[in-house]
């Protein structure tokens, strides 16, 4: 699998290619990840397709390399844009601010791509997959043709605090049980209430994507109309250990808006919010809070999301194949 980067522009941070290559794959490390990858490596064509990943809160393009390997396997080539302000390198604006940004940040990774005169010759880029993961989801749904304002995000937060909690403040602070908490929803629904005011609806189309996958999202802010009928193809993989996203409240709540009209791809009963992250990043290195709600829950087997990822592969597959007369 080769690994390129293509360089920042229009003010957006670089994206992160991978890809089938002739070049064999060889030991690299990037921050804490032990990968192989063949960097830089002569790409060769694949299935002339393209998808492209949208990354999670304070994400990077390495969490998903297991992902990419299976999309590559099949004969992807995948880009990963590095969203503005909610990355692993700069993590300073995540939440609605970001997620006006992202669906064009998307777009724009596509025209890099398109313009890279090492991969352009071997795509067509009329009919684009998309995956995204967490903040990712809400931005593959933006796609599907959902629309979310910052004021649904105000709305939800003010009548779920206390059981999506986290999902409305993420890693500032948690609730422990004690007698803070109630104050700590307070402050918190104070600051989102005067934050996110917004009714404007929030919409972004590119006829480029033709199908999309969306991992545990980040959902509770969309219209469910806008989703009753996606505007593509639309799967879902949802984890019911989540304890970042209560599933009932953002994956859930979209299943009801969009089947049967969607797909639920897969659901992982057992799993938490970090399952869709693979090579998971090392928990030692995190906050307690980030620790708590991306850790695997007890009993839950990793070695399953192989399958998933192949299972995300082939609905791709499936669905991008060029339509026949």
């Amino acid at each position: 699998m080769g690994v390129l980067q293509l360089p920042p522009a229009e003010g957006d941070g670089p994206v992160t290619v991978f890809y089938p290559s002739s070049a064999a794959d060889q030991p690299v490390q990037r921050g804490p990840f032990h990968l192989r990858l063949a960097v830089d490596g002569a790409p060769v064509r694949g299935n002339g397709r393209l998808v492209a990943l949208s990354h999670g809160s304070g994400g990077n393009p390495w969490v998903h390399t297991d992902l990419a390997r299976a999309l590559v396997d099949a004969g992807f080539t995948v880009a990963l844009p590095e969203h503005q302000g909610d990355n692993a390198r700069d993590p300073g604006r995540p939440g609605p601010e970001s997620w006006k940004l992202r669906p064009a940040e998307v777009s724009r990774a596509i025209d890099a791509v398109g313009r890279d005169a090492r991969l352009a010759p071997l795509l067509e880029l009329d009919r684009v997959g998309l995956y995204g993961m967490s903040a990712g989801g809400h931005t593959a749904l933006v796609l599907a043709g959902g629309r979310w304002s910052p004021a649904r995000f105000r709305d939800h937060c003010e009548a779920h605090i206390a059981d999506d909690f986290p999902a409305c403040v993420g890693l500032l602070t948690r609730l422990n049980g004690d007698v803070l908490d109630g104050v700590k929803q307070a402050v918190a629904v104070r600051v989102i209430r005067s934050r996110f005011d917004d009714e404007s609806p929030q919409a972004h189309s590119d006829p480029r994507i033709q199908a999309v996958v969306a991992g545990v999202p980040f959902a509770a802010d969309f219209d469910p109309a806008s989703l009753a009928r996606p505007r593509v193809p639309l799967a879902l993989v949802t984890a019911g250990g989540d304890r970042w996203l209560a599933p009932r409240l953002h994956g859930g709540a979209v299943l009801a808006a969009c089947l049967p009209r969607c797909e639920w791809l897969a659901d992982l009963p057992g799993a938490g919010h970090g399952a869709l992250l693979s090579p998971l990043p090392p928990l030692d290195r995190l906050g307690d809070v980030a620790r708590e709600l991306l850790d695997d829950p007890p009993g839950f087997d990793r070695t399953q999301m192989a399958a998933i990822d192949r299972l995300i592969a082939a609905w791709f597959t499936r669905r991008l194949a060029t339509p026949q007369p």
